[in-house]
């Protein structure tokens, strides 16, 4: 076979090889991603088609005070969980770190089991454990305002309520990517500093922090894109309020999709998400990389 057939040949079952994955591709995510820009552009309900209005429905959006509302509530959702989240996924792996055999395998297994189970189910739990007259965090609410407070119907409280739920929820799966990056630190490492009589804050400072900050890096946009995404949490244990004080830009989607059938307006609010979402990654990942190197 001459070197020309092989090479052919060698592109033939790279092209067989990620071929599903490209056509997979294109129909789920490429082919709705287009009709999603093309339907913002027009006045079509859920369903059919509609009229050319062209830039009409992102007037309408910047003009719609529900939407800044909407901005500010991820913005401050945003605020109570990306760090908040990041810092206790960190102590905790670095407890978890120091435990060996059998403990070291419970308390990873306690961690992540919430991360398992599916979003009705903690919402579910939470909601029976935060109700209002039977629930039996309320005894900690009693202990800090003096009375019971429903959370879920308090403007002040339900979003930094959310936020825990989910935090708890997610940790799990943040505290593993940083148990796999302390664990690719080599123990030598410490051993020198520890000879050159580095403290422990000393250690993590100067050996532990620096090499794990690739990961570091990363669950923070992870958690960033992530939060942006906010619905399930809201949708199910607040549908938004009380008075819009939880109400999150995927809300509106819903909303004016689902509920009010306007298709196009919807499809303007999500690529406006998805531009959010594109910027804050970049400019964060960007800032990231700059602290990275000092």
């Amino acid at each position: 076979m001459s070197l020309q057939s092989k090479r052919r040949k060698s592109y033939l079952t790279a092209l067989a090889l990620i071929a599903p994955f490209c056509l997979t591709y294109l129909v789920f995510f490429a082919y709705p991603a287009w009709k999603v820009v093309q339907l913002s552009f027009t006045d079509a309900p859920l369903v059919g088609d509609g009229n050319w209005v062209g830039l009409d429905n992102y007037r309408r959006l910047f003009a719609d005070r529900l939407f800044y509302t909407s901005l500010k509530n991820n913005a401050y959702f945003l605020l109570l969980t990306v760090v908040p989240t990041t810092a206790i996924a960190l102590g905790f792996a670095l407890l978890i770190n120091r435990l060996s055999g059998r403990m070291q395998a419970l308390a990873m297994v306690f961690f992540f089991i919430p991360y398992i189970l599916p979003v009705s189910v903690v919402t579910q739990i939470w909601g029976w454990m935060l109700d209002y007259q039977y629930g039996v965090l309320q005894h900690i609410f009693t202990w800090l305002v003096g009375k019971p407070v429903a959370v879920f119907k308090s403007p002040a409280w339900v979003m930094p309520v959310i936020a825990a739920v989910t935090v708890w929820w997610t940790n799990g799966f943040n505290v593993l990517l940083f148990l796999a990056g302390l664990r690719n630190i080599p123990a030598d490492l410490y051993e020198a500093a520890t000879l050159d009589g580095a403290t422990a804050w000393q250690r993590f400072r100067r050996v532990t922090w620096p090499l794990l900050w690739p990961i570091t890096a990363m669950v923070l946009t992870l958690q960033l894109i992530l939060q942006l995404k906010i619905f399930d949490q809201i949708y199910l244990l607040s549908k938004g309020g009380p008075f819009n004080s939880s109400y999150v830009l995927l809300m509106q989607v819903y909303r004016e999709a689902f509920q009010l059938n306007h298709g196009g307006y919807a499809s303007a609010i999500a690529l406006v998400l998805f531009l959010v979402i594109i910027v804050v990654s970049v400019v964060q990942f960007q800032l990231l990389r700059v602290v990275g190197r000092r």
